[in-house]
This record gives C-alpha cells, structure tokens and sequence, in this order.
C-alpha cells in the first residue's frame, strides 16, 4: 500500500476520533452524546430533506407553499418555452377550494378581444400615475434580496412594463438603474426616509419623489408573513450599502417597529395618508393584511365625513397564509384573513360607501399562475401583485433559506460566490417573459368566459368547490352590497 493512502487512511481516523471526542464531550445535542459521529447524518438528512422530497418524493401538487406544477408552469412561463399540456389535467378538480371558471357559450373571437387597457391611480393628485398592466411586482427590499437579485427584476420591469415595489427597505441606486417605474414602500421603520430617532423624515421623502420614476407611495400597516410585527434583517446581511440606503448601523440587526408611530386610529391613519401625498404630489396608498373588518367601516365613515379628496388612492391588501418575509411559525400560519375572504369583504366596504370608483385595489398573496390572478379580479381586484413568482422567474428553487444568507440561486443572499450564478442581463428576460405569458393567459381565460378584456371579470364569472364536493359561485358566496 502506496504511503499517500497510508496517510489518507490515517488522517481520516484522525478526523473520526477528533469528532467522537467532540460528540461524547458536548452537552447540546442528546442525540450527538449517544451516537457519536453517526448522529451527524440525521442532522445532514434534516437539512436535505427538503430537497429530498422536492424532487423525488412529492407528487406535483403536493407541495407547500409552492408546488411543482405551479412553479413548472413559472419556470416554462419565464424561459418562454411552450405551456400546454397534453393528455389531460392532473388537478383534482373536486378538491374543496378549486377554483372553476365558467366559459361562456359562445367564446369572444380574436378580433372582438383587446388588450386590458391602463389603468389611473390617483386622478386627483398633481402627478397621477397611468398602470400599464394589471399584473404588478409586490414589495421586495434591497437588503433581503441581493444586489444581481434587485438589478435583474428592475430590467425584466423595464421590458415588460409593470412597476417594482422597493418593500420596506429603501430605495436603492440598483432600483433607479433600469428606468422601471417604481412603488416606494413607506414601512415602520421608514428607511430611507427616517429621522435619527426613527420618524418621517419630511425632506427625505421629498427627494424621493423628485425621482420621475418613483410613481406612487405605499404605507405599509402590515404584511402577510407577519401581520402585526415589524420586518427583521439579520445583522449579517447589513452591508455598508444597505446601512446607507436604509439609514441605520452597518452589522447590526435591522428591527423595524411592530406600527407606525404616528398612526393609532382610523384618523391619524388618514391624516399619515394626506401627509404623504401632500409632500410627493403622487399617489399614496394603504397596505394591510385585513383582520377585524370593523374598521373599514370607520375608514369609509371618515372619509365621507372628509370628503373623497382625503381616501387613500389605493389599498394594497395581502393575504394572511405568508410571504416572502420570514416571520414567527404561528403569525406566518395562523394570523390574518386570507385574500380569498378578505379582498371580497374590502370590495363590498368600498362599494356600500360610494368609494369603490375612488379607491382602486391591489390584491397579493400567492398571486403566481394565470389562475390566481384571474380569481382574484373575479374577487374584485382592480391589479395583482406577487413577489414570489416573480422570485421563481429569477430562478428561486424554494429552498427555504431566504433568512439565512444561504439562498443557493443567489436571489436572497449577500455571500458573493452564490450571487456569481444569477446573471442580470439574462434573468431580466425570463421577469419580462414571465409577466407576458402570464399577462396573456389571464386574457384568455377572460375570452373564453366571454369578456372583451381582464377588467371585466366579475364574482358570477367564477365558482368555487365546497366540502361536498360542489362547486358553488363566487356570486352567491361572496353577494355584492
């Protein structure tokens, strides 16, 4: 035996014997003390499962929250590849919660259908904003995303024509590279426009606004992933870019508070509302996961009692099953309505008060194939907003690790050896071909249900499968005021 594998073999017992010692000696791990060096490989399993299961065990429609036939449709969608399906569907179709859509006898002919035409947020304010599309970015923050992360979805933006949503954590020089119109979200932290001591920073925000691209304001009550808790970026990823462009302490973990200051009540709430648009001149907004709906009634009061100039331009409602934050396990499973319930409670609000013309809504939460978005029009929806399946275009493999500075696509992480993968220039066009495809199969389900356009979907348009296995109608579930 050669003196190389000598050494191998001894340095290997080396290795063994240091590990055992370490597994005996330690006092954390139970399993460790008792199975030395063995016990290891049930850690290794755990951490692998997930990958496991994802592409050997699980059916396609097993998984959560995303499955395998939703993100395929994703991932042949962004590539631009073909997306029919041959032999038949694998969906379940008396699964309680399916989602059916009625077909009109006689289907629109090509050259009756038109594209869904634009679509104007605050006609009131000096600058109003013109929305291309009904098929939109949700809040995605420079600083839980990386850096090639932020700069691919601002250029797929671009090519398709839909806005980026900056999420809590500020706008970025990456955000204004690509000449994407932009939502700037006001979170409780107010990063980027924040005092010292936490507060809005009146001057900040102005300079903000002066950017042409910035085209409307989003202040944020609360999100899906953690309705009723501020956002957390781990210290590790606090770059010096970030520390600036968040202004907070680079290292440090990054806390935003549980709610604005400054807003309390139904009053001080809107009062934040006119403060804002008053300094931007651009149309501001509410984003909420709806709980108790008692409020809205005391919303819609308040702004009759007003006057209409004083109603938020639009109100951006999440679900309450997650999203891409990472969030406590019971806030994340078990708080807030999901979008299904609330976005036809928000509706109903608006339309019994006389507002719904003034108000438009943007609907998120789990808003990833033509499906989801086609519904939540149907619902009332006036446009759709995701942020994981735009994450999915980009290349995101669900891989759960979006907090930990591991992400292995490159999309949630800082460690630049991981981000070397995920390259702008051509991820940008599977965002624009993503936004497409989807764009255009919503319109077909809207023609084949008989409409000239995504606009017109209505409750009666769609049915949803009971506990009995029925099918009931949106309309006669969900009856409008």
């Amino acid at each position: 035996m050669s003196t190389v594998l000598w050494l191998g073999l001894l340095l290997g017992a080396a290795l063994l014997l240091k590990a055992y010692l370490q597994d005996r000696q330690q006092t954390a791990h139970t399993l460790l003390r008792n199975y030395p060096v063995l016990g290891r490989a049930r850690y290794q399993l755990e951490h692998l499962g997930i990958f496991l299961r994802q592409y050997f065990f699980a059916m396609d429609r097993e998984e959560l929250p995303f499955n395998r036939a939703q993100r395929s449709w994703v991932y042949r969608a962004a590539k631009n590849l073909d997306n029919t399906v041959a032999f038949g569907s694998t969906k379940i179709a008396t699964t309680p919660g399916t989602v059916r859509f009625l077909n009109a006898p006689f289907a629109r002919l090509d050259e009756e259908c038109q594209e869904t035409p634009p679509l104007t947020f605050g006609p009131g304010c000096r600058q109003p904003y013109e929305a291309k599309s009904f098929f939109h970015m949700s809040g995605m923050s420079y600083g839980a995303l990386s850096d090639v992360a932020i700069r691919a979805l601002g250029l797929g933006a671009a090519k398709a024509g839909c806005w980026v949503n900056t999420g809590e954590g500020g706008l970025a020089p990456l955000h204004l590279e690509s000449g994407a119109d932009i939502v700037f979200q006001v979170g409780t932290a107010k990063y980027g426009v924040r005092t010292a001591e936490g507060r809005l920073d009146e001057g900040k925000l102005a300079a903000i606004a002066q950017h042409r691209q910035v085209r409307m304001f989003e202040i944020k009550l609360s999100q899906g992933a953690k309705p009723g808790k501020g956002g957390v970026l781990p210290g590790a990823k606090v770059t010096p870019a970030i520390a600036r462009v968040r202004g907070i302490p680079e290292g440090r973990d990054s806390l935003s508070p549980n709610r604005h200051p400054e807003i309390t009540d139904v009053p001080s709430c809107l009062d934040f509302v006119s403060r804002v648009r008053e300094i931007t001149g651009k149309p501001t907004g509410l984003k909420f996961v709806l709980g108790s709906d008692a409020w809205l009634q005391t919303l819609c009061d308040e702004i009759k009692r007003r006057g209409l100039e004083s109603a938020p331009d639009f109100l951006s409602l999440d679900s309450g099953d997650g999203g891409t934050g990472a969030a406590p396990m019971g806030l994340l499973d078990d708080v807030g309505l999901l979008l299904r319930d609330s976005l036809p409670l928000v509706d109903n609000a608006l339309r019994a008060a006389g507002l719904r013309d003034r108000i438009r809504l943007i609907a998120s939460g789990k808003l990833i194939t033509p499906t989801d978005v086609a519904f939540a029009l149907c619902l009332g929806a006036d446009v759709c907003v995701t942020a994981r399946g735009f994450m999915f275009s980009l290349g995101c493999i669900q891989a759960l690790q979006c907090n930990q500075n591991t992400c292995p696509t490159g999309i949630t992480t800082h460690d630049p050896r991981l981000q070397r993968g995920l390259v702008p220039s051509d991820k940008a066009e599977r965002v624009a071909h993503y936004h497409k495809n989807l764009v255009k199969e919503v319109e077909q389900l809207a023609h084949a249900c008989g409409l000239p356009d995504a606009r017109a979907f209505e409750r009666h348009h769609a049915s949803v499968v009971q506990a009995s296995g029925v099918p009931v109608n949106v309309a006669a579930l969900y009856p409008r005021p």
